[in-house]
């Protein structure tokens, strides 16, 4: 399944900013304080579970994380929120 719509061609060139939440954590201000090499912070995600992926903070995809070579990439698993009309895959 592709995100396709009609008349969605006249906009494909325009910037966007895509972002793969690994997770995420509330910690109080001394904390954050006290972050330093070496810290670890934990995080609200297991291990194996999907990662958000969001266009201009907008919850588009889930994913999971794949090496390639020496760069890491996003191997998409599930898209969302393609319930309009005109979005089909």
């Amino acid at each position: 399944m592709t995100f396709q719509a009609p008349g969605f061609g006249l906009i494909q060139d325009i910037d966007v900013r895509l972002t793969v939440e690994l997770g995420r954590t509330d910690l109080h201000l001394r904390d954050v304080l006290a972050l330093g090499e070496e810290s670890v912070v934990m995080l609200d995600r297991l291990v194996d579970e999907p990662l958000d992926v969001k266009v201009n903070g907008k919850l588009i995809a889930r994913g999971e994380v794949v090496a390639e070579g020496n760069r890491f990439g996003l191997r998409i698993l599930e898209l969302v929120g393609s319930t309009q009309p005109g979005l089909e895959g």
